[in-house]
């Protein structure tokens, strides 16, 4: 990975059919370039204190540089398993190391053009805050918020916000795993 551009163009990822099923593989660019279908994860990290770990997305990154976004979120790479990708993106974006099984799937999306054409599976850490080391190629800032408290927010500024976390918040399984009506 390259540090000057946040992400490296010939990482390569499954590219997936309209019923999520592996066809193919291709590169980071290409998938994107063509808007092929792949796969990717969103971790939202709660604590026992109810604040919700929000990334500023590193400004090198090709997809919603500088803005908000979930916990953690990234690409599922060829042949890993969502699970996989989600503690492996959590190791390298912040710094946390988990076991699979302190996530818990909360949430299956279909693709979608705010999704950047990805499934997305989505997962909630429940764990206390400890220190974290955001990649400076990943992440810009962490900061924490009351789930209450980012709906506000993400409806008064929605330009503050990425795509695809606006998606998210709006589907009702992971509205209910934050606590929001």
């Amino acid at each position: 990975m390259n540090p000057e551009v946040g992400q490296s163009p010939d990482e390569v990822f499954d590219v997936v059919d309209a019923e999520d099923r592996v066809i193919g593989r291709e590169r980071r660019g290409e998938i994107h370039r063509r808007g092929l279908l792949h796969r990717a994860v969103h971790i939202f990290w709660l604590r026992p204190d109810g604040q919700l770990c929000l990334q500023r997305r590193s400004f090198a990154k090709d997809n919603c540089p500088g803005q908000l976004s979930s916990s953690c979120a990234g690409h599922v790479d060829a042949g890993e398993a969502y699970l996989t990708a989600a503690v492996r993106e959590l190791g390298e974006e912040l710094g946390v190391h988990v076991a699979p099984a302190e996530l818990a799937e909360i949430d299956y999306a279909p693709q979608h053009e705010d999704l950047g054409r990805e499934f997305v599976r989505s997962y909630l850490l429940c764990r206390p805050a400890e220190r974290c080391f955001p990649a400076p190629f990943e992440v810009d800032a962490v900061l924490w918020r009351t789930p209450a408290e980012l709906e506000v927010w993400a409806a008064e500024q929605p330009d503050l916000f990425s795509r695809p976390l606006l998606h998210l918040l709006a589907r009702p399984a992971v509205r209910q795993a934050l606590g929001l009506r």
